[in-house]
């Protein structure tokens, strides 16, 4: 699998109407976009390269967005992954989330706001790759493995003793998806509180 030199955007959506509407915006702004109305056709062509970023449907016939999450994770894909989703997918959204994702906009959504977001998460991405994970923290405390890299990047938000709204500020995504991350990384390492998170990761029990 190759990495685009050129900002490559993948709109996942079984909507038509959703994917040309993205494909202009995003092709105005400079961006090679590919659109697939299904998760399948997506996957089918992630063995060829990997893009700079995908906006996801979360709800499509067939495979859902949580599904393709899944095996984007297990072909080793980093690319940002922002999900679209309707008022009644919130949970889901939230689950992907969980999985993965970097955050996720509801419809309906302006478009402007869409492209902001993906500029956002794409720099965010690459200041990450940047600077590295492991200036801060040695990942061998107990949980860690079970750690995706999007919560790694937030649990050391919070070890620097970012708030919500700075860790959502620095990694481009909303202080309340934030508190999602945090919510799931305090339950897989089995912290009882901030405080507490911060002792089991610095020294590592």
């Amino acid at each position: 699998m190759t990495t685009s030199l050129h900002p490559t955007i993948h709109i996942v959506d079984d909507d038509p109407a959703v994917r040309d509407a993205l494909s202009v915006l995003f092709e105005l702004e400079g961006y090679q976009v590919e659109t697939f109305a299904d998760g399948d056709d997506f996957l089918a062509r992630l063995k060829d390269i990997c893009p700079s970023a995908v906006l996801l449907d979360v709800h499509m016939p067939g495979r859902s967005g949580l599904q393709v999450l899944e095996e984007m994770s297990a072909r080793h894909c980093g690319a940002p992954v922002l999900i679209i989703s309707g008022q009644g997918d919130i949970p889901m959204a939230v689950s992907a989330i969980k999985q993965g994702a970097h955050d996720f906009i509801e419809k309906p959504f302006d478009g402007t706001a869409v492209v902001e977001r993906i500029e956002a998460i794409i720099e965010a991405a690459h200041k990450g790759l940047k600077e590295g994970e492991n200036n801060l923290i040695n990942w061998t405390f107990p949980g860690a493995d079970s750690l995706t890299p999007r919560e790694r990047d937030v649990l050391l938000q919070i070890t620097q003793g970012a708030s919500n709204k700075e860790a959502g500020q620095s990694l481009a995504i909303s202080p309340r998806t934030i508190e999602v991350h945090r919510a799931r990384i305090m339950e897989k390492l089995k912290a009882r509180n901030t405080a507490d998170l911060v002792r089991i990761v610095l020294t590592g029990h």
